[in-house]
């Protein structure tokens, strides 16, 4: 069985730059999900009427 090798700092470095991207990507979906709750949870939240006709110009 092959024992670990010490890891290369490159792979520290891309390790690091990666974690911080992951935390602002999930920051952006988090930030992005509670917009859209608080959108869709408001009280006054209906679907607009689009009219009685089926085509645009109606």
């Amino acid at each position: 069985m092959a024992f670990f090798r010490k890891s290369h700092e490159m792979h520290e470095r891309r390790f690091s730059r990666n974690l911080g991207l992951g935390l602002v990507l999930a920051a952006f979906v988090a930030l992005v999900f509670g917009l859209t709750v608080a959108k869709v949870s408001q009280d006054d939240f209906a679907i607009p009427e689009t009219g009685t006709g089926g085509a645009y110009g109606n």
